[in-house]
């Protein structure tokens, strides 16, 4: 049996227009939106249809209002906040767990698909966090270290997969920032290279190998 369709409210039209925006990266997590008066006007809807909107999608996670300031945007899709939920009240093991997980698929699956533009990307940001390391910029290194696995997963070329574990890292972000320090960087840099000359080798086993020694690393420092 059909059932009929429903169309939308003006509210929730609203509202999938601004997740629109914040999906496709013309609002970036951390940018304040456009005050009220200029959506109004573009989007031609009243005060309150508006706010019923922004109200929605500050549920979902997605905006943030800060009173006397204005309205954020504080995740980059509802998906990435239900993630952010769930870590929250995850602790760090598991996370780890999870990206051994992701992080050892996308390794061989990287270095069967990889293409040479891929490589160019693994290498800029691997020389970066190793610059990065040799200046004691732990910033920078902690940046540098997540753009590293992120092209790595890109290079996967798995989108569902990239998207998934993006999310899940910027949700670690903070988290990874305050458990980034020096005492261990040779030992991660060495094993990063390693996973880079897998992947330009095409040798799967040797990926999955270099994933599996700099995450045991990070067990260790844990348990």
């Amino acid at each position: 049996m059909l059932i009929k369709t429903q169309r939308l409210t003006l509210v929730e039209q609203v509202a999938y227009q601004i997740q629109g925006k914040i999906e496709n990266g013309e609002w970036q997590v951390g940018m304040r939106i456009p005050a009220e008066p200029e959506l109004m006007e573009q989007l031609q809807v009243s005060r309150n249809t508006l706010r019923e909107a922004i109200r929605a999608l500050t549920y979902a996670g997605l905006l943030k209002t800060r009173q006397g300031d204005g309205t954020y945007v504080c995740s980059s899709s509802v998906l990435g906040s239900v993630i952010e939920k769930v870590i929250k009240h995850t602790d760090m093991l598991e996370s780890l767990e999870v990206r051994y997980a992701l992080e050892r698929e996308a390794a061989a699956l990287a270095a069967s698909r990889r293409s040479d533009e891929d490589l160019e990307a693994i290498r800029t940001c691997l020389d970066k966090c190793r610059h990065a390391a040799s200046q004691q910029d732990l910033k920078a290194y902690a940046h540098w270290d997540v753009e590293f696995h992120k092209m790595v997963i890109a290079a996967s070329h798995n989108l569902l997969m990239a998207n998934l574990y993006n999310h899940i890292t910027e949700a670690l972000q903070n988290m990874l920032l305050e458990t980034k320090d020096f005492k261990n960087a040779a030992y991660y840099l060495d094993s990063h290279e390693l996973l880079y000359q897998a992947i330009a080798n095409q040798d799967c086993p040797q990926a999955e190998e270099a994933v599996r020694l700099y995450i045991e690393k990070a067990r260790a420092k844990l348990c």
